[in-house]
């Protein structure tokens, strides 16, 4: 009898420190209420967070509400994903800017991306393929390094009337090899006489981009002849493991980014 009543002791003890380890919040649920006091003052502390609002659970902020510009919606989640304790952001925050008609933003986007780091040696090495549906911009293509990927996005995010993004660019990877085929086929194409005219025009280059040796050529000319000279040209790069000529001839149209 003894023996069964210190078992059902033993039992009963179990059984109620279970319960109270359950009944204790975790860690992360215990910092909620702190945590929510700094992410409000911390974002109305700013005048473009002042329409989003925000709750914690278990540690992980979930933000919801408006702001102007894209680029908003990302710093506020930056913002608050470094805040102390915060184990985690669900960025629900709508951008309710302006209403800008796909087309014309379409037309803006395009524009500003082809005068991009004009000036910079990367220029003529960046490529952009951009589209917009319902506000929703899609960027892809390649770009020889961070910066020009950085720059581009920093341009559309920043945009009135971005609603949202959707970021298809690739880094070209780092190569001595690829550098050196870059610097002979932009020789044997600005070298050209005929060519040499869509130096003159920082936004009209010659897009040449180097991937592991295989080279593509993007961008618009003006005449077919220009764009079998220009593939003449770069298939006389000694090196290179194929070309690719991807250039549009429409001299009415907008050049390629």
């Amino acid at each position: 009898m003894k023996k069964l009543l210190k078992l059902f002791s033993a039992m009963l003890s179990v059984t109620l420190l279970s319960v109270g380890l359950m009944a204790q919040p975790s860690s992360a649920a215990r910092n909620d209420v702190t945590i929510q006091q700094t992410v409000t003052h911390q974002l109305q502390d700013k005048k473009q967070f002042d329409k989003v609002q925000s709750s914690v659970e278990d540690g992980i902020v979930t933000l919801t509400g408006t702001v102007d510009l894209y680029q908003d919606k990302l710093d506020a989640g930056k913002k608050v994903r470094k805040m102390k304790d915060v184990q985690g952001v669900r960025n629900l925050i709508e951008v309710a800017g302006a209403n800008v008609p796909d087309p014309q933003l379409h037309e803006q986007l395009a524009k500003k991306l082809f005068y991009d780091r004009i000036g910079y040696y990367d220029n003529a090495f960046n490529y952009y393929t951009l589209s917009v549906k319902d506000g929703v911009v899609t960027v892809g293509s390649e770009t020889y390094n961070d910066v020009g990927r950085d720059t581009a996005l920093a341009i559309v995010n920043r945009m009135p009337g971005v609603k949202d993004v959707v970021d298809n660019i690739k880094v070209l990877p780092t190569s001595l090899f690829d550098d050196s085929l870059r610097v002979r086929a932009t020789r044997a194409i600005y070298g050209d006489s005929v060519l040499g005219k869509y130096a003159t025009d920082p936004a009209r280059p010659i897009r040449i981009i180097v991937n592991n040796g295989h080279i593509s050529l993007y961008g618009t000319v003006e005449n077919e002849m220009d764009k079998t000279i220009a593939g003449i040209r770069v298939n006389s790069v000694p090196g290179a493991f194929s070309v690719e000529n991807h250039l549009t001839v429409d001299k009415n149209d907008n050049p390629g980014m």
